[in-house]
């Protein structure tokens, strides 16, 4: 009942900050393709592909079926994946972070997020700094980001995505067979590092703050199904235990019947 009052909270905040953070993406990825080769920027030019830092966000509490487990088993398969790579794990949440600090050391980790069900931009902000600070400082190839993305009640889907650096969108040009297609083309009233000075950073934390809202409502959606599961199972398990017990009783009730008529016959 809690969660089902939760889910309805997150779910509105996932659903108005998903078209921001797409549109967002889309734009600054065609804005940075038109800048051309000669622009260079620190979250936007490609590195090497020896070392990842990976921001993996899981839950503070437990009781929520399979969503942490499945994005521990996503990160698992990416760590395979990427066996050659050196990967430094941020852990945003309990349960992520006391899975990996048995096995690894952990960059760094932020707990009590996701706990209270609801997270603001602020704390996303401190998550998306730190991550930038680490990529522009560190040695650090790229950075991904392991979320929960929120389909329905029923359903979450373990998304990898890549934080850093920016991807650069793709202009792609018509065949002579295809219609030509219509380009936006953008002016600069300030130079192209001044705005994309400011847009990409932004762009960082846009997306960190909505795999955080993502995450919680899918971790409510999670927890209220697992818990009516447990409820039914529990209810089931009762009946069936009632009535075993019924027909125990019931048996040595008998028993004792036909001790006594036994007994009254042989006198």
């Amino acid at each position: 009942m809690v969660s089902a009052a939760k889910l309805k909270r997150a779910q509105d905040r996932v659903v108005t900050a998903r078209p921001f953070a797409n549109k967002m993406m889309e734009v600054l990825g065609a804005l940075a393709t038109r800048t051309g080769e000669n622009f260079h920027h620190p979250l936007l030019d490609a590195r090497g592909d020896e070392r990842y830092l990976v921001v993996l966000i899981t839950a503070d509490k437990g009781l929520c079926g399979a969503f942490n487990t499945n994005l521990i088993k996503g990160a698992q398969v990416f760590i395979r994946d990427n066996s050659g790579k050196q990967i430094d794990i941020l852990a945003v949440g309990r349960k992520g972070r006391d899975f990996y600090r048995r096995r690894v050391a952990l960059t760094g980790e932020y707990i009590g997020l996701t706990g209270k069900g609801r997270v603001e931009f602020s704390e996303a902000l401190e998550v998306a700094r730190d991550v930038i600070k680490r990529f522009t400082e560190e040695p650090i190839d790229k950075a991904f980001v392991i979320y929960n993305e929120f389909k329905s009640v029923l359903q979450q889907r373990v998304v990898i995505e890549q934080l850093l650096p920016v991807s650069r969108g793709t202009t792609e040009q018509p065949s002579p067979t295809d219609q030509p297609k219509n380009l936006v083309d953008y002016i600069y009233e300030q130079p192209p590092a001044d705005i994309l000075g400011r847009l990409l950073p932004r762009l960082v934390e846009t997306q960190i703050f909505r795999a955080l809202l993502e995450s919680i409502a899918s971790e409510q959606g999670a927890r209220m199904t697992a818990m009516d599961s447990a409820s039914k199972n529990a209810s089931e398990l009762i009946e069936s235990l009632t009535l075993n017990m019924n027909r125990v009783r019931q048996a040595a009730i008998t028993n004792e019947i036909i001790e006594v008529v036994s007994g009254s016959a042989a006198l």
